[in-house]
């Protein structure tokens, strides 16, 4: 199976982007669950879908090590080229992880500033020029909005697509408008926002914010066995 057709099959076409990203230059986007549910498993599924489309996705960790990381990235390729049954999966690997880099901080030392800096060394030394950013570990707290629009600036001046993983809790009821208490303080920054929701013996994939109205209801879910994406159909 060639990447095209990985492409065609991926599931998250379903949330109404047929032949493009989900969320354009200059976008935020949030996937929001509890700890352990499936966040980081949903954001490298969507890098994934940009690595096989030839985009330079830079992944921001952080919590954890590099080498954990590039871990996450290779196992879910395996379990999505076994569930499809590539042919050749170790040139396709080669040939994706091209696209790809990894950076860390630490949580207390990341800002716009220092991320900035970071990525004018990749892009004037031609180490490396990203097409969409990934932020995983992010706190959500009352101190985030100004973090937040800091970002916001910077991915508009180079036009660059961020996602985040949103971390919410059990015991929190939702803010007056409906949204998870993390996400509803700077809801303005967002376009895009997916909930994952634990329903019984899986997680149902829910677009919160920005998805068309046909595509509101949870279409998708994440089997809990292998973390991967499928249509609820």
């Amino acid at each position: 199976m060639l990447k095209k057709d990985l492409i065609l099959r991926n599931p998250l076409r379903l949330l109404g982007k047929e032949k493009e990203d989900i969320i354009k230059p200059g976008n935020f986007g949030a996937v929001l669950a509890r700890h352990g549910v499936g966040k980081t498993a949903m954001v490298i599924q969507i890098a994934l879908n940009s690595l096989l489309q030839q985009k330079n996705v830079l992944h921001i960790s952080l919590n954890e090590p590099v080498g954990k990381v590039h871990l996450w990235y290779q196992e879910m390729f395996e379990r999505l080229a076994q569930q499809y049954q590539v042919a050749q999966i170790d040139q396709l690997w080669d040939a994706i992880v091209a696209h790809r880099f990894i950076m860390t901080f630490r949580a207390e030392g990341f800002s716009a500033p220092r991320l900035e800096e970071r990525l004018t060394d990749l892009t004037a030394q031609h180490i490396f020029l990203p097409n969409m950013l990934i932020i995983d570990g992010l706190s959500f707290d009352d101190e985030t909005h100004k973090e937040l629009a800091a970002l916001k600036t910077l991915a508009r001046e180079q036009s660059l697509p961020i996602w985040f993983t949103v971390t919410t809790h059990r015991h929190e009821e939702p803010a007056e408008d409906g949204l998870p208490v993390q996400l509803s303080p700077v809801q303005d920054l967002f376009d895009t926002a997916i909930a994952l929701d634990p329903v019984n013996d899986t997680v149902h994939i829910k677009a919160i914010k920005g998805a068309p109205e046909e595509h509101a209801e949870p279409a998708l879910v994440l089997d809990p066995a292998t973390m991967l994406i499928q249509s609820n159909s």
